[in-house]
Parts: structure tokens; C-alpha cells; sequence
């Protein structure tokens, strides 16, 4: 059976695939460059580079480096082995991301290093203890100039259709919901729920043109909870309606 836990050393042959599961690396020592969906990363000692499922992402190290894989199984897994982190640590995997290890977190993480684990029980049983540990509380991330906007976009798209909190989007970026508010304001002269608002509002205007989509269905599609609120955003924000905008097509 193979182990959900690896030590791997990484060389400067460049590997590039995809995979159905999530996977995140450890960086144990040495630096790996990693390129996950348009998103660029270099990953060193007490890191880890989160992997979503099904993402094309490759990597190579010139100088050489070791890290822990952890190969995440099925979201059946997540809910069995973590409980009430499940959800956490399935929003933490959507999004590829770079974060930095607290100090308890580097030590299970030796302590694993360490251990065997070719062992199913210590593989499962630790893999799951970090990473409800990763997903229990805000990280902080590699330090980087800018807040990962394209990340920020990914996530927002794939989760329009459902309720959105500035927490959610934090954790995308490795920060506090109140640092992450603070930031963000700086860098864009918006609120990021002004910031969620309108990047809803041009997915609808987008589902609007390219499709014959009924209204109502977009509306769902981006996060309204009726056909009339997203007529009325789409007019306060935009000038037009949806019968408008398709007669005008």
C-alpha cells in the first residue's frame, strides 16, 4: 500500500504533471522552485507549497532539495480522519498557496521526518494531526511584496456561488482576517467584499453575454440569492439590466 507520506530529494531535472489529488510539500532544506497554475513560488525549510487537485504544477531545484510529500487522499479521508477541520482543510487545499510553519508545527513535522513512515498508522495519524494543526489557525505566509491576487481571483471564481467571508480570503493569502482587511485595502483602494462584489458582478455580465444561461441561474452561479438582487446590483453598478444587455447582443 503506498504510503499517503514521503521523503523525496528533488535535483535540478525539471518535473512537470498534474494529479487528481491535493498534495502539499514540505520543504525540509535546500530551495525547490515550483510553478502551480500561473502561480510562482520558491520554497525553502520550513514551508510548505499547497498543491490543489488536478493542477498542472512543476518543479526543479539546482542546488538540490529534500521535502516531505504529502499525498492527500479523498475528501471522504478529510471528514473521517478530521472532523470538525475538515472543512477548513478543504478550503486550505483549494488554492495553491505558500505558508510558513509555526514552531509546533516544525517540530511534529521532525518528529515525522523521523519516524517511519512506511507505517500506515503514524502516516495517517501524523499527516492528519499537521495538517488539522496547518488548518486550525492563520499561518503566516513567505514574506512577499503583494498580496497573490491571482490566487485571490481562482478562489473567488471557484467559490461564487457560495457565501464568501474576508476570513476565507486570509487564508488564501496566509494572513490574519484583520491584517488581510488592512492589506488589501492598501493595495487596491478596496474592501475585499467590494472587491468580491465586483468580481461577481463581471462573471454575471460575462455569463450574460456568452451564454443563453436563464437569469435566475447565473444569478445563483455568482452568489445572489434571487434573480431581482442581481438585476438591481447589476443596475447600481453597471447602468444596465440583463434584458438590456442581451438585447443590446
Amino acid at each position: 500500500m503506498h504510503s499517503i507520506l514521503s521523503l523525496r530529494h528533488y535535483s535540478d531535472e525539471l518535473i512537470a504533471h498534474s494529479h487528481e489529488h491535493a498534495q502539499i510539500v514540505f520543504g525540509l532544506n535546500g530551495r525547490l522552485e515550483f510553478e502551480v497554475e500561473g502561480y510562482g513560488s520558491l520554497l525553502r525549510g520550513q514551508q510548505l507549497l499547497v498543491i490543489p487537485g488536478g493542477s498542472h504544477h512543476a518543479c526543479e531545484s539546482r542546488e538540490g532539495s529534500d521535502c516531505m510529500v504529502f499525498d492527500v487522499p479523498d475528501s471522504a479521508w478529510l471528514h473521517s480522519r478530521l472532523g470538525s477541520h475538515a472543512a477548513t482543510s478543504q478550503r486550505l487545499l483549494d488554492s495553491p498557496q505558500t505558508l510558513t510553519l509555526g514552531t509546533s508545527q516544525q517540530q511534529l513535522l521532525s518528529w515525522l521526518v523521523q519516524s517511519p513512515i512506511h507505517d500506515p498508522v503514524i502516516a495517517q495519524q501524523g499527516a492528519a494531526l499537521l495538517l488539522a494543526s496547518i488548518a486550525s489557525a492563520p499561518v503566516p505566509l513567505a514574506e512577499r511584496g503583494e498580496l497573490p491576487l491571482a490566487s485571490l481571483d481562482s478562489y473567488i471564481d471557484r467559490h461564487a456561488a457560495h457565501p464568501l467571508q474576508v476570513a476565507d480570503l486570509a487564508r488564501v493569502s496566509g494572513l490574519s482576517a484583520a491584517r488581510f482587511h488592512a492589506r488589501f485595502l492598501q493595495q487596491t483602494g478596496q474592501t475585499p467584499m467590494d472587491y468580491v462584489r465586483q468580481r461577481r458582478l463581471q462573471h454575471g455580465l460575462q455569463l450574460l453575454r456568452d451564454t443563453q444561461l436563464a437569469v435566475g441561474e447565473i444569478a445563483q452561479r455568482v452568489g445572489y440569492t434571487s434573480q431581482s438582487a442581481f438585476t438591481a446590483a447589476l443596475a447600481r453598478h453597471h447602468g444596465t439590466t440583463p434584458r438590456q444587455l442581451r438585447r443590446q447582443q
